[in-house]
């Protein structure tokens, strides 16, 4: 099984697509095709928290002031169901694996498991 998860209006998302192989994932695009509760829950199950899958640089994170409030992991997993933009980004599921985000440590990990 190989998903992804991207915004094509993001940049970095459209970089990562071209330097990755994606021939062979299902790829979805998260603000036409918002992520269902059972998308992330298989996303919360490999990743072990929704705060790890949670985007803390978008721009509603700070209109919203949320990182001066306490946010419990059912509120995090309720923030990714209601707004797409919340959702790190790109997010990759290969086999078992999840790879968050757009940074170079977690781009190559994906490199090297798709050899």
């Amino acid at each position: 099984m190989k998903k992804g998860y991207f915004l094509q209006t993001c940049d970095t998302c459209k970089r990562i697509l071209k330097e990755v192989n994606t021939d062979d994932f299902e790829l979805q695009e998260i603000k036409s095709n918002p992520i269902n509760a059972t998308q992330l829950a298989e996303m919360y199950a490999l990743s072990g928290s929704y705060e790890n899958l949670f985007n803390k640089r978008a721009r509603l994170y700070k209109s919203l002031d949320l990182k001066n409030k306490t946010i419990s992991e059912t509120n995090y997993k309720q923030y990714l169901l209601d707004e797409y933009t919340f959702l790190k980004r790109p997010v990759f599921i290969v086999e078992n694996e999840i790879f968050i985000g757009n940074s170079k440590r977690v781009v190559e990990e994906l490199r090297l498991k798709l050899r």
